[in-house]
């Protein structure tokens, strides 16, 4: 079918509700092109697009289309049904009417339904899952995306997002779906069941038994929600264990506009903006941000009158050697647990790890892999902690999924340790760099919108992998091809690189140091990584501004 035949279908649909109708008379050729030139896919973070009218669009119909879908996979097994599904969302627009259509779909299917009433972050849906025995669970949500975005996360029994077999079978039952405009839904039906006290507070009494020290609790923390589900229970756990905390006024408020910050995402400076400020006149040792559905926490923590943001690899070395060093002190370190990282995290993670006797494993982007490798070792080894480079981790394997509610938690507690120790977190974390060396990282992500940019992305990364990058400085040792699931060495040597595959490409140099090229699978951008040590700051500094340069000159030329 053609994009013409497809908006012909649309257009002239008689079910179609008036605000889709309207957008898509209003639609230009362009409009109508990106709208309907494939249908919405799966990325590492599951469905996520721009809400509108289009095949390629966030809308009820696409919503109702994947339910079936998922509903069908789930239904494959038919004790699934009895075990039912656990649905959640955020405070985007149309999450919550998004979340009752994905309910009316499956109980139209016999499925038992436990549906959030209120809005409410995305670990306390992975929570919910295992709490309640359900088969498997969705997160109305697009995480830090722009305003404009919505989102479909979908999780398996063990509570953590569908590993890459479970996604292809959902997606197979997806496509059998052909006509989206009359999938039948169960308005008030008795097997939706609306939850929410219950299991907030049995997700409570998990979250408040991750603390390892019994602090002053003396620090002062100024939190922010970002408009988003963190407001619902952030604020009132840290109350409920003793924390001085204050909520930023402009962002407490839920709003699916993002009315008072620049930017969704806790990563971007542009949404700490006006926080330090307000810091600074409470005396406050620490702002932590979480995005809007709560699963990735970002922390600006004080230097002298300033207020510096870690970036997510610092902020995960700095809880990690918490957690073991701790744990290690109050002879509660099981040995031979398991520290999780990414392929794009720091290795510094994995170091630190290793030093206190513990597993450390890589996995490819996207938090489902770790969450994969957490059922793997349930009940045989210790889950130790799990991060990813860009401010998701999760402390406690009791969620499956990042968990930005356990990450701000541990942040207070460090806060309040630092605090009665003199100490700062910048102290704290050149304590660790002066232990394993001065790693830096930098992440470019190089933003390239619509049809166009997604060709250009596809350009650049066959470009690299047919003629690999060279630095003026540093000899290749290697270079690590996820798409062709190869290792290949300088001089035709091949080694089996035995991980999912994916379309990444990593490139190791002799001083530690590695560039990555990598398409993002929840947004319209290449993401380059790039990681160094040396033995001073100044030094790491120095190496990695200047292969970021010579990298990105490179870049630009293809």
């Amino acid at each position: 079918m053609t994009i013409k035949q497809k908006y012909d279908l649309w257009v002239n649909e008689p079910k179609m509700p008036d605000y889709l109708k309207e957008e898509l008379l209003k639609m230009d050729n362009t409009q109508m092109e990106e709208a309907f030139i494939k249908d919405l896919e799966f990325g590492t973070g599951g469905l996520r697009g721009i809400i509108g009218a289009g095949t390629n669009r966030m809308n009820v119909f696409t919503v109702r289309k994947t339910s079936l879908g998922f509903a069908n996979y789930l239904a494959l097994d038919p004790k699934n049904k009895k075990k039912g599904i656990a649905i959640a969302h955020d405070n985007r627009h149309f999450s919550t009417e998004f979340a009752k259509e994905v309910a009316e779909v499956f109980a139209n299917q016999g499925f038992k339904v436990y549906l959030f009433k209120e809005l409410r972050p995305t670990p306390m849906l992975s929570f919910a899952i295992r709490y309640y025995g359900c088969a498997g669970g969705v997160m109305l949500t697009a995480s830090h995306n722009p305003k404009e975005y919505n989102g479909y996360k979908v999780y398996n029994a063990s509570g953590s997002q569908l590993n890459l077999k479970e996604s292809d079978l959902c997606i197979a039952e997806v496509n059998k779906v052909k006509d989206m405009f009359n999938i039948e839904t169960a308005k008030d039906s008795k097997l939706i069941v609306p939850v929410l006290e219950e299991v907030e507070a049995a997700y409570f009494e998990k979250v408040k038994k991750i603390q390892i020290n019994e602090t002053s609790k003396s620090a002062n923390i100024l939190y922010s929600p970002l408009h988003g589900t963190g407001l619902t229970v952030v604020p009132r756990l840290l109350e409920e264990m003793g924390y001085n905390v204050l909520v930023y006024n402009p962002h407490a408020f839920v709003d699916p506009d993002f009315s008072n910050t620049k930017n969704a995402n806790p990563e971007s400076p542009e949404a700490w903006q006006g926080m330090a400020e307000v810091a600074l006149n409470h005396d406050v040792d620490a702002i932590i941000l979480t995005d809007p559905d709560t699963d990735r926490t970002g922390i600006s923590v004080r230097d002298g009158n300033n207020y510096v943001l870690l970036n997510g690899n610092q902020g995960a070395a700095l809880t990690v050697y918490y957690l073991l060093s701790q744990r290690k002190a109050n002879k509660k370190l099981e040995k031979n647990g398991y520290v999780y990282s990414t392929i794009v995290t720091s290795d510094l993670i994995g170091e630190i790890g290793k030093s206190f006797g513990q597993n450390s494993v890589r996995v490819l982007t996207g938090f489902k892999f770790i969450g994969e490798q957490a059922l793997k070792i349930e009940g045989k080894a210790k889950f130790q902690f799990g991060c990813e480079e860009a401010i998701g981790s999760v402390i406690e394997d009791f969620v499956r999924d990042k968990d930005g509610v356990q990450q701000t938690l541990m942040y207070a507690e460090i806060a309040s340790w630092l605090k009665d120790k003199g100490m700062t977190f910048i102290d704290y974390l050149h304590e660790i760099y002066e232990k394993y060396g001065y790693y830096l990282e930098y992440t470019h992500n190089l933003v390239l919108t619509g049809l166009d940019g997604a060709q250009k992305i596809i350009e650049i990364m066959d470009y690299v992998r047919a003629n690999g990058i060279t630095l003026k400085d540093y000899k290749l040792v290697k270079y690590e091809d996820y798409k062709e699931s190869k290792v290949y060495f300088p001089g035709g040597k091949t080694e089996v690189l035995d991980m999912y595959q994916s379309n990444v490409l990593k490139f190791y140099f002799d001083n530690k140091m590695w560039v990555i090229f990598r398409p993002s699978g929840t947004e319209p951008k290449l993401k380059i990584y790039f990681s160094v040590v040396e033995k001073s700051q100044h030094d790491a500094e120095e190496v990695l501004n200047k292969v970021v340069r010579e990298v990105l000159e490179f870049t630009n030329k293809i």
